[in-house]
């Protein structure tokens, strides 16, 4: 949060707001909803090690929730998938990391190349498919 307000990025908090343990898909779906309905561009979701978060947040519909662990990882879900959500795993990446993976997602628009406009409409139709379109 403080890098965010750092960084001068306009930012709300879901949670948690304690060392107390939490349900991590409560604050995933939260985040991917916001998302999903357009409150945010973008989110970003940490848990322990960011597999529960994404699980969660690609349930969605609409949401390409990237889990990754460095900054090339994160111009690649911005610049091939258009991920909408970077998710980071608190446990298993250094600060430093972390901090500059969030600046390079949040720095990185999606090009719209139209092979990767295709795919990306093709990961939709799987969403459709069974469901959870919207």
């Amino acid at each position: 949060m403080r890098f965010l307000e750092h960084e001068n990025v306009d930012h709300t908090d879901f949670g948690a707001y304690s060392t107390d343990s939490v349900d991590y898909p409560d604050i995933g779906l939260a985040v991917a909803e916001a998302v999903a309905n357009g409150e945010f561009d973008r989110g970003v979701l940490i848990c322990g090690t960011g597999i529960g978060m994404s699980m969660t947040a690609n349930k969605v519909p609409g949401i390409r929730a990237a889990l990754c662990k460095d900054s090339y990882c994160a111009t690649m879900a911005r610049e091939h998938n258009d991920a909408n959500i970077l998710v980071l795993g608190g446990r298993t990446t250094e600060e430093d990391t972390a901090l500059e993976t969030v600046r390079t997602f949040l720095a990185t628009d999606f090009p719209g190349e139209e092979r990767h406009a295709k795919r990306i409409r093709k990961i939709s139709a799987v969403e459709q498919k069974y469901g959870k379109g919207g």
